[in-house]
């Protein structure tokens, strides 16, 4: 009972790191810019949804619907206005701007909600399931659907969207895909807003789950390099892949040495995948 109970918690938390990462991704892989502020755009569509809750009494799957365009149109104003001043310039310039940004952000949040843990309380509550000696509460399961929903989403419009295919070229190669009439400025700004709005959707399911602080965005950005380097980076699927064995590798090891080595765990195998396959397991040049 206790393998099984693991596994589906591995599961939830795999979906729900995915959904965390891709975002990042995303953005790395378009813009080569490693955005810092990516955890608190998670911090901040958890606040979203929790002061949707609160105040107007929105469910947090009903929020995704205000959240996630809200977050495109920050993400695409930050990156025309902000970092598309930068954007040619060495890695490190674009790194310390959007570390700028965090700090901000993260400055921000403390100053009009504290740094004080909140908990999203649904009232009433969601309840749990139980099968075969495992228990599931509802809103887990909630959590999970929509992260897989977010994530095909996204699969969907990178293959199949004129717009999807054009943020591939980009990645590709940008300058034959401005030889072809594709506007790398404006693709930018759209791959970096659809990287806000995975961030902050992500944001609202955490919130279904685990208390929202801004002192919690250095971990959540954590997990996104983690998973991105498992995964692969430029991949949908490894994503999906590396949120699963990420949270896998976490749940055993809470198991057998106590919840404290669990993050040491997740490190050890980062170090071990950047040495032995720096690739990830499903890493390629472009996205699917």
């Amino acid at each position: 009972m206790l393998a099984a109970q693991v596994l589906i918690n591995a599961l939830v938390l795999g979906c729900l790191y995915a959904c965390i990462a891709i975002g990042f991704s995303l953005v790395w892989g378009v813009l080569n810019v490693i955005n810092l502020a990516h955890g608190s755009f998670i911090v901040l569509g958890a606040y979203g949804a929790w002061w949707l809750y609160h105040a107007f009494g929105i469910a947090p799957w009903y929020a995704l619907a205000i959240v996630a365009p809200l977050f495109f149109v920050f993400g695409y104003a930050i990156q025309r206005s902000i970092l598309n001043q930068v954007i040619a310039a060495p890695v490190l310039v674009t790194l310390t701007m959007t570390f700028g940004l965090d700090l901000l952000l993260n400055n921000v949040m403390i100053y009009f909600f504290t740094a004080d843990f909140r908990k999203l309380t649904l009232s009433p509550p969601v309840g749990s399931l139980s099968f075969g000696g495992v228990v599931v509460p509802v809103d887990r399961l909630i959590a999970l659907v929509l992260a897989l929903a977010l994530t095909f989403a996204l699969y969907v419009i990178l293959r199949r969207s004129r717009t999807g295919r054009a943020i591939v070229a980009v990645r590709l190669d940008r300058d034959a895909a401005t030889l072809m009439g594709v506007d790398v400025k404006s693709i930018y700004a759209i791959a970096f807003g659809i990287g806000a709005v995975m961030a902050g959707c992500a944001g609202v399911l955490m919130a279904l789950i685990f208390p929202i602080s801004p002192l919690v965005s250095t971990a959540y950005l954590t997990k996104a390099f983690v998973v991105c380097v498992l995964g692969g980076l430029g991949s949908v699927s490894g994503a999906l892949a590396g949120g699963l064995l990420l949270a896998l590798i976490e749940g055993v090891g809470s198991v057998l040495f106590g919840p404290a080595l669990a993050t040491t765990l997740s490190f050890v195998l980062l170090i071990v995948f950047l040495v032995v396959r720096p690739q990830g397991l499903m890493g390629r040049k472009g996205f699917e």
